[in-house]
């Protein structure tokens, strides 16, 4: 199992690469192909969404037929096919197409891994493996930092995708060969994502589901790029450093939270207290983006480091699942959490090309970021009437 295990975090490592390498490769993208920050934008949107509605059958495989067929075969071919097909990319449109595929070979490997520690381990340790799963994986936002940039400078954006092409696919075969499926929940219980609805406590934890996580995933993954770039006219290499230092702030910020709740007692708290800090953040980039590039990148990767509640989120929706639907809880709040990124990703690229940038080259920054505080304020209110609960 450990194998297992192992292999799905590396899978999760490619995960959380292909949701953040667009925002390093802005400036070869738009030279080669003409991609625009809209571009780059409804591209990892599309990445996002799709992620987010295979999380659906995803849940369903994932309590039929177990993580490793699941997990493996999806990234075989989405995540190995839609590496291939960036590669070949002649226009925006093409990239779009190939995140879509890429969407759906990355959808289930984080929650393959979350299925088997829900089953298999103490749901008291569920927060801090989830933590440990999602923090090493996210070593994938670092390498599609300054690492990207050097690679794509050195043999170029298709060769670096052809690279990442073969290693999904052996990383997929890796899952086939060593994941051993959890024995099945034989409760004699029925259910469906329906019987999950019913339950009054999941309502509250949805709207900030959906919001805590866009933040920094849509800064880390589209906007770092543009707006270093067109604010202060970073190089691409520069870009590159900076994408890395939020990318450890967001991993920082991952191994943080996993033991809070049991350190502090609480849930609740834990993700409210850090998302308040993540809300500061971004109100601070709304009100001077143009400050500085040292004060913008220490702003963005302290929305990174406090927008890290992900793993504590999922454990808070999972203790009020039943064993037999876990599968299908979770992959429902993941839903949630990715579509989140994949709506912000959309309607934040509209913004931005919405907003006149002549008095202010940052001016549509602040526009997208204004809407990222906005949003996540929102999700903050409605959390207030969740119940906390610790396992």
């Amino acid at each position: 199992m450990q194998s297992g295990l192992i292999l799905l975090c590396l899978a999760y490592v490619l995960s959380q690469f292909f949701r953040a390498f667009l925002s390093v490769l802005s400036i070869p993208l738009g030279q080669d192909l003409g991609v625009t920050p809209q571009d780059l934008a409804d591209a990892s949107g599309y990445w996002f969404l799709t992620f987010a509605l295979m999380q659906i059958p995803v849940g369903r495989a994932l309590d039929r037929i177990g993580p490793r067929r699941t997990g493996g075969w999806l990234l075989l071919f989405g995540g190995g096919g839609g590496a291939a097909l960036f590669a070949l990319a002649q226009s925006p449109g093409q990239i779009e197409a190939a995140m879509v595929l890429i969407g759906i070979g990355c959808s289930p490997v984080l929650m393959a891994s979350y299925y088997i520690f829900a089953r298999q381990y103490p749901p008291a340790r569920f927060a801090t493996l989830a933590a440990v799963m999602l923090g090493v994986g996210s070593f994938g936002n670092l390498f599609a930092a300054w690492p990207t940039a050097v690679m794509a400078e050195a043999v170029g954006w298709r060769a670096t995708l052809w690279g990442l092409a073969g290693i999904s696919v052996l990383v997929g075969l890796g899952i086939l060969s060593t994941v051993k499926d959890p024995p099945p929940a034989d409760t004699g219980e029925g259910g469906s994502l329906l019987t999950i609805l019913k339950i009054p406590a999941i309502w509250a934890l949805l709207p900030l589901m959906f919001f805590s996580y866009a933040p920094s995933a849509a800064i880390r993954g589209v906007w770092i790029g543009p707006y270093l770039d067109n604010v202060f006219g970073l190089t691409l290499g520069q870009i590159g450093t900076a994408s890395l230092i939020m990318g450890a702030a967001m991993i920082l910020g991952t191994f943080t939270y996993g033991p809070l709740d049991r350190v502090l007692g609480t849930r609740k708290w834990v993700i409210f207290g850090g998302n308040l800090g993540a809300l500061a953040a971004l109100v601070a980039l709304v009100l001077w983006p143009q400050a500085g590039i040292w004060q913008a990148v220490a702003l963005m990767s302290l929305a990174g480091f406090f927008g890290a509640s992900f793993p504590v989120l999922i454990a808070h929706g999972r203790a009020f699942f039943p064993a037999h639907l876990v599968g299908r809880g979770v992959t429902l709040l993941n839903l949630f959490g990715i579509g989140g990124v994949g709506v912000m990703n959309f309607v934040s690229g509209e913004a931005h090309a919405l907003t006149p940038a002549a008095f202010t080259p940052a001016a549509p920054y602040a526009t997208v970021f204004a809407l990222m505080a906005a949003t996540l304020a929102f999700g903050l209110i409605v959390y207030l009437l969740a119940p906390d609960r610790t396992d």
